[in-house]
């Protein structure tokens, strides 16, 4: 399964349309271009096993270069479109990427990178800039045929970041060079969620995040056809599955949130009768949301639990969600622990590291030490998560274990905080953090971006409390509560927590344990 096989049966078909302008490049189009790509990196010297980086938003182009990538057995670093130049050299730098593609809409952080990595080949999307070479200009006069080495490629991955430095998960290339040769993700979607040749797949998040990224190649292997957003809006949203008869789709709860926030007419106003699955994932989805999402849309939601490092797969579909709340599932990849400090497994509904036994193996690049601290003295592998299983194997998320705070010697989890104060109509967003405390050592901080700026004042903070007491115990209860405009979430809906906390502990001149030693500026927050 592969989009050069569609190219011969179905070429007139749209593999990928640009949501808001309707832009569409066909199986036909993709072939001929990931064709070209894959030239141009051998006539750039990439050989099979080398890496080639994309800095790019959500560009029309991008799957072309991702299949000309996989077609030539290279690893593919995706860098966020948010990233500064420095961000940028440091994963470039990283990976030891060899070649850097860009595109014009980040041409202000780009654009610093010729003097950062004097020696690092460099193309443009789009128009061609100081120290950059025009992509299509090179492309266009490389054969649109397969190169004679074709070899399957692979990702090379970076984390967040949201925790610290972001570091890149590097796997072998596959063992079977044959491009064609289906990846799990490709059994899993048309298995269990019922991909195949009539899918029409909306993803609203940007490519560069792994869960976008994969699942859209996956539609491509199947024939499908991805709806891309350049940028998540709510109505936006409703009204492209409306438009395209989207069938499939990738949310996060951030998503979810907003949307259940627009006013109930503009909600019914779309036709979301082609919607078959919605699959969401990346954090847990607070209770009370994903049971408004279920009344709305019905019963499709599937959600999972994984990371980049792909160690281990969780998943739940609705009839089981609805008996075990909150649950994320059972295992489908792996075996589940939950685990005490020393690496020893807990009792049922104890709270510990989750960790998978027998899932795929993965190493941070360049970073053995960080690699050796995610397995336990078992070899079992952990993505940092707090978690408990219940009796029937159904894992439930707490937080992560770097957000936990520990405020008189009881622990708290931010995440039960945040989830319940999402819910409020007020609130648009919320994040719960530990800042400094003289006397209980840590004290739980809620940063409120309220959905009119207005509210912002100490009688809604009074208002929240009095909302919150009735729902969560006194030690939980956040003794500050401030507002923020917008909070520092990335495209993909995961929060930039880090930021928010170490700002508070930069100010009163303290530094918790993997902050940086400086205070945290708006324009750094705002990324």
């Amino acid at each position: 399964m592969h989009p050069a096989i569609h190219a011969r049966t179905t070429p007139d078909k749209p593999a990928a349309i640009l949501a808001e302008s309707g832009e569409a490049i066909s199986y036909g189009e993709l072939d001929r271009r990931s064709n070209q790509a894959a030239h141009l990196f051998r006539t750039a010297g990439l050989a099979r096993g080398d890496v080639v980086a994309l800095f790019l938003e959500n560009h029309p182009r991008f799957f072309e270069l991702a299949w000309g990538a996989q077609r030539a057995g290279l690893y593919l670093v995706c860098i966020s479109s948010k990233a500064t130049a420095g961000e940028a050299e440091h994963i470039l730098a990283d990976s030891g990427a060899r070649l850097l593609i860009t595109s014009p809409a980040l041409a202000a952080a780009a654009c610093e990178l010729p003097a950062l990595l004097p020696h690092l080949p460099r193309f443009m999307l789009d128009a061609s800039a100081m120290g950059f070479r025009s992509w299509e200009t090179e492309s266009a006069v490389m054969p649109g045929t397969p190169i004679a080495d074709e070899a399957s490629g692979a990702f090379m991955l970076y984390s967040s970041g949201t925790t610290g430095k972001p570091k890149g998960v590097r796997w072998p290339l596959p063992e079977d060079p044959d491009i064609a040769t289906p990846p799990v993700l490709t059994l899993l979607a048309s298995q269990r969620f019922g991909f195949d040749a009539d899918t029409v797949y909306l993803s609203p998040a940007p490519l560069y995040h792994a869960a976008p990224l994969h699942w859209s190649m996956t539609v491509h292997r199947l024939g499908g056809t991805v709806v891309m957003m350049k940028a998540f809006d709510a109505q936006g949203a409703l009204a492209t599955i409306e438009r395209y008869r989207v069938t499939a789709s990738q949310w996060v709860p951030t998503h979810f949130v907003r949307m259940l926030k627009l006013p109930q007419a503009v909600r019914a106003a779309h036709d979301l009768s082609s919607l078959q699955v919605a699959i969401h994932a990346a954090a847990p989805c607070p209770v009370p949301v994903k049971r408004s999402m279920i009344d709305w849309w019905g019963p499709i939601l599937f959600e999972y639990y994984s990371g980049t490092e792909g160690n281990g797969w969780v998943m739940i579909n609705c009839e089981d969600w609805l008996s075990h709340p909150g649950s994320v599932g059972k295992a489908v990849v792996g075996t589940l622990h939950i685990c005490d400090e020393a690496g020893n497994d807990l009792p049922v509904r104890a709270e510990g590291m989750v960790y998978f036994e027998g899932g795929p193996s993965f190493s941070y690049h360049n970073d053995p030490a960080k690699t050796a601290e995610a397995a336990n003295k078992h070899g079992w592998t952990t993505l940092g998560d707090i978690g408990w299983v219940d009796e029937e194997g159904f894992l439930y998320l707490t937080d992560r274990k770097s957000f936990m705070i520990i405020s008189g010697g009881v622990n708290i989890y931010p995440q039960e905080i945040e989830n319940i104060l999402v819910t409020h109509p007020r609130i648009a967003d919320a994040a719960v953090v530990g800042a400094p405390d003289p006397d209980f050592g840590e004290k739980v901080v809620a940063v409120i971006q309220p959905v009119e700026w207005a509210d912002a004042g100490d009688a809604f903070a009074e208002d929240i409390r009095q909302w919150l007491r009735p729902q969560i115990s006194g030690i939980k209860m956040p003794r500050q509560i401030d507002f923020m405009a917008e909070l520092p979430r990335q495209p993909t809906g995961k929060l930039y927590k880090r930021l928010i906390r170490d700002a508070y502990w930069a100010k009163a001149g303290e530094v918790p344990v993997g902050s940086v030693k400086r205070p945290v500026s708006n324009e750094e927050a705002s990324r």
